[in-house]
């Protein structure tokens, strides 16, 4: 299967032009990848339907977010954790890291849950969902956020000469692009399916000068979410690319050289078991709340209510502090420090470093830790 042709500029490199799309037979899967794709949008379901049964699920999936953008931003390099953006997330961050790429993601993927529900997916949408990701972050000074790119670009290497991969130029990009929104557009295919493609052929066309691989992640989720598979936004798939880094780039390579069928299997692989390991952390996350819930219960009336509405905010923001839970809990200072004593007593919080006199962090370790498994 030809998915494109890498031909010889005027200029001297050689550049990846795409062929029509989607080319002849691209979507004549085998029965095996088709029994896959059976598989992974049946796990999906079962994933969308326990998030629902989650008490705060929006909290939960805060969490879910973050270590998604985390995994995502490290792809391109940022040397960020999930436990810096969750101090920078929690206004507690203060040393330089370059923790705001994750939050700029976080930040996208918000903004395109919202837009979905009254926009279309499009060629549009992705120039404005690429302008929240890139809008500010430290990575956007050549990012041209928000608009498709009016030069050459290229993925390797230190010039066009000797890059590992160079995206078509501009007027190719422009007529591949106008193709991939007819794809997106088509309503009789498999969602779990399309939504590989279209990550596959976006990334192969490369359309903005940075930025791409981010974007491209956020569609996967985003497309499933716009065609109902998801309800709420639950698939996050960059922790696996991450995992499976260079095979990541392998296959997406493969995909570029006609080989379909390996991105597509990489990629089913990769959705069945995120979805499978999003189940399970929504298991955990049931049971650590209600033991912890049970601890808090005993408490006397008053302090069981405020401890009730505290943990709560400790599902969103694991990381805390006597003064965020004073404005968070609306307490004095000195009523959000016996706040935290008592979880810190119940084994619910702990003190982050026990050498810092001033700023006192905790932490909700065993909930973190989930997500960190």
């Amino acid at each position: 299967m030809v998915i494109g042709t890498t031909i010889l500029q005027l200029n001297g490199y050689k550049a990846f032009i795409p062929s029509a799309f989607p080319p002849k037979g691209l979507l004549d899967f085998p029965q095996a990848t088709l029994a896959k794709a059976a598989m992974a949008e049946r796990l999906l379901g079962k994933l969308d339907g326990i998030t629902h049964i989650l008490p705060d699920v929006d909290f939960f999936l805060n969490m879910f977010r973050i270590k998604d953008a985390t995994s995502s931003a490290q792809i391109e390099g940022t040397r960020a954790t999930m436990m810096d953006a969750l101090e920078m997330n929690a206004g507690l961050h203060v040393r330089d890291t370059d923790a705001d790429d994750i939050l700029f993601y976080i930040n996208a993927l918000n903004y395109g849950t919202d837009r979905l529900k009254q926009f279309p997916f499009s060629l549009r949408f992705i120039k404005e969902l690429h302008g929240e990701l890139m809008t500010g972050a430290r990575s956007s000074h050549f990012a041209d956020p928000g608009e498709y790119r009016r030069s050459q670009n290229w993925i390797g290497g230190t010039t066009l000469q000797n890059a590992a991969f160079v995206p078509p130029p501009v007027e190719e990009m422009n007529r591949a692009l106008g193709d991939l929104e007819k794809f997106i557009h088509d309503k009789n295919l498999v969602p779990v399916l399309q939504a590989g493609l279209i990550h596959a052929q976006f990334e192969t066309i490369h359309p903005f000068l940075d930025g791409n691989g981010r974007t491209g992640r956020l569609l996967i989720t985003l497309f499933l979410y716009e065609r109902a598979v998801l309800e709420k936004p639950v698939l996050f798939l960059s922790s696996y690319f991450k995992q499976h880094q260079q095979l990541y780039y392998d296959k997406l390579n493969a995909y570029h050289d006609g080989r379909v069928n390996e991105w597509i299997d990489f990629y089913l692989d990769g959705v069945i078991s995120i979805a499978q390991e999003g189940i399970e952390i929504s298991k955990k996350i049931t049971a650590l709340r209600e033991a912890d819930m049970g601890r808090i219960q005993s408490l006397g009336k008053r302090e069981a209510t405020s401890g009730v509405r505290f943990l709560q905010e400790l599902f969103k923001d694991p990381i805390t502090s006597n003064g965020k839970a004073a404005t968070t809990m609306q307490l004095s200072r000195v009523g959000a420090v016996k706040l935290i004593d008592r979880f810190v007593n119940m084994g619910i919080l702990h003190l982050r470093d026990d050498t810092v006199k001033y700023g006192k962090t905790f932490a909700y370790g065993r909930y973190i830790d989930i997500f960190n498994g």
